[in-house]
């Protein structure tokens, strides 16, 4: 069976737009692929965590696998630091990859900013621990969203390199999973901004944890125009909405798009739908929608999370079998390399 590997950071405040993007696609991925599910607590303090914190919000991302249908039993969750190898292989692929390719990665430009002597050494390896994250397994398939493919193209060529530079053909090359709709989800309070749980408004998002209220609430309360919802006449020639017409009004086809992805329908037959309406009646719907799939999650991680002696349960016998699933592979990968095994 074709193996998935994909990771969340324990930074806190997940929402719909990791919900959608990537959770939701996990659970849907379960029946067809080996799952591996982690979370990247090692990428996490690539910049500084408060380490209370840390622990809590590693039970808080494995809460919101638990509730939104992810088999911790029949699959893998667990976090990153539990199963040393993925360091181990991280050095071994800081050896393989070159100082040209990480130069590249754009990610590490964003974050570090205008600062960028300031930043850590970790936050530049960043890319090589994420190959070694999907290495490690000998993963076949990693779930990415458009923001990550630049690294996931960099494991494909570490993979490769390795293979040539020691005669092997030990790694494969993981073939991407970008799933289409609503991966990019806006803030509910500027259309042209993403969604984000470093957005100082909790109005911007619908966060994982929120209730019922808190969720009818936040559709209420999210960004509109005073025009009512655009038809077909938005589409372009090739059946999509027309670029402009985005631009134009960008928080109303976050709305339908955020509807069409919790519906799973395709978001021209929604435009359809609500041709014409009010903002005030598309709205109860989309609350009634997000209230029915969004409500139940929060409430099953408020109750893991009350008593975390379940997720702490899963997440050990997680990070045991994937040192048992790891360790047979890193030593292939050391017998390559010629490391002596005595």
């Amino acid at each position: 069976m074709n193996r998935i590997f994909s990771g969340v950071q324990p930074t806190g405040n997940l929402h719909l737009g990791n919900y959608l993007g990537a959770i939701r696609n996990w659970v849907g991925l379960q029946a067809e692929y080996d799952c591996i599910y982690c979370i990247v607590d090692l990428h996490a303090i690539t910049v500084w965590q408060n380490p209370a914190e840390l622990r809590a919000q590693t039970r808080e991302v494995a809460a919101a696998f638990l509730a939104a249908g992810i088999d911790g039993r029949k699959h893998i969750i667990f976090n990153q630091s539990r199963v040393p190898g993925h360091a181990q292989l991280a050095w071994i692929c800081n050896c393989v990859a070159r100082l040209g390719w990480l130069n590249r990665m754009t990610q590490f430009k964003e974050k570090a900013g205008k600062d960028r002597e300031n930043a850590s050494v970790g936050l530049y390896a960043y890319p090589n621990l994420m190959a070694a994250d999907i290495l490690l397994y000998k993963a076949t398939h990693v779930p990415v969203g458009e923001d990550q493919k630049q690294h996931l193209e960099l494991a494909r060529d570490i993979a490769q390199k390795f293979n040539a530079d020691f005669g092997v053909e030990l790694f494969p090359l993981p073939e991407p999973l970008i799933f289409g709709p609503a991966t990019r989800v806006m803030s509910l309070r500027d259309g042209t901004k993403k969604m984000s749980k470093s957005d100082a408004s909790d109005y911007s998002r619908i966060n994982m944890t929120d209730d019922a209220d808190a969720v009818a609430l936040k559709i209420r309360k999210a960004k509109t125009d005073p025009q009512p919802l655009p038809g077909p006449e938005c589409l372009g020639p090739d059946g999509k909405v027309a670029p402009e017409a985005m631009a134009a009004r960008p928080e109303a086809f976050n709305l339908l798009g955020i509807y069409a992805a919790l519906a799973d329908k395709d978001l021209n037959t929604v435009i359809g739908e609500f041709a014409g309406k009010e903002f005030s009646v598309f709205k109860q719907v989309l609350t009634d929608l997000a209230v029915a799939t969004l409500g139940k999650i929060g409430g099953e991680m408020k109750r893991l999370m009350a008593d975390p002696a379940e997720i702490d349960a899963i997440l050990k016998d997680g990070a045991e079998r994937a040192r048992a699933k790891s360790a047979p592979i890193l030593a292939e990968v050391e017998e390559a390399v010629g490391f002596l095994r005595v």
